[in-house]
């Protein structure tokens, strides 16, 4: 297991597909901050403005998971997930108190989670290759269980707002199956979109100098 906050992670630089925004090991630059925020302010966006009806329990953990993912692709270092989170969370609070529509207790759940079950989850996955790909699937898998628990209660207790849509007994045993669905596929696609499964043997960028 492997120790630090905001430190270098490098299975995350070795593998990530895009140019990494890091150029020093231990400086953490405004604009590795910068883009770490955008990406959580793009994953409450996401989340709760776009509705694509698409019927399918859990399905919203992609908006968080993919963006997330990528910010962690630009700034590859253990505990961006959770500065991630941070500027989500803020967003979310921003935009119901200006008014705007916000998601529902699960998908809500899945936001702030899933960046910090991902900085959890990486801390594991030494070496890369097929560890990295399964921390982002059980990452996802775990946020959405979670979620579910959170929505499943708001629905058994008839927490006014907050359950929504079908009653508890007709909804669970469809959500219980497409939650976790929708974690591993999430987690996987998040994975092989933004990070190579084996390190590259030429680097396209040098690597940060000490």
């Amino acid at each position: 297991m492997r120790n630090g906050i905001l430190t270098v992670d490098d299975d995350l630089l070795a593998t990530s597909r895009l140019p990494v925004l890091i150029t020093t090991r231990s400086d953490v630059r405004p604009i590795e901050l910068a883009a770490l925020a955008l990406a959580g302010v793009a994953a409450a966006l996401l989340t709760n403005l776009l509705r694509l009806n698409l019927g399918i329990p859990g399905s919203n953990i992609v908006f968080a998971t993919f963006p997330i993912a990528l910010g962690l692709a630009l700034v590859p270092r253990r505990g961006a997930g959770a500065v991630m989170a941070g500027a989500a969370a803020l967003t979310t609070m921003g935009l119901g108190f200006a008014g705007a529509p916000v998601d529902g207790p699960g998908a809500l759940t899945s936001l702030i989670l899933t960046g910090p079950l991902l900085d959890l989850a990486l801390r594991f996955a030494r070496g890369g290759g097929w560890r990295l790909y399964a921390a982002f699937v059980v990452a996802g898998a775990l946020s959405n269980a979670i979620a579910f628990a959170v929505r499943g209660s708001a629905k058994a207790f008839g927490i006014a707002g907050m359950g929504g849509g079908r009653p508890f007994a007709a909804w669970w045993p469809t959500a219980i199956v497409t939650y976790t669905i929708a974690g591993v596929v999430a987690g996987l696609i998040s994975a092989l979109a933004w990070f190579h499964y084996r390190e590259r043997r030429e680097p396209a960028r040098a690597t940060p100098a000490t």
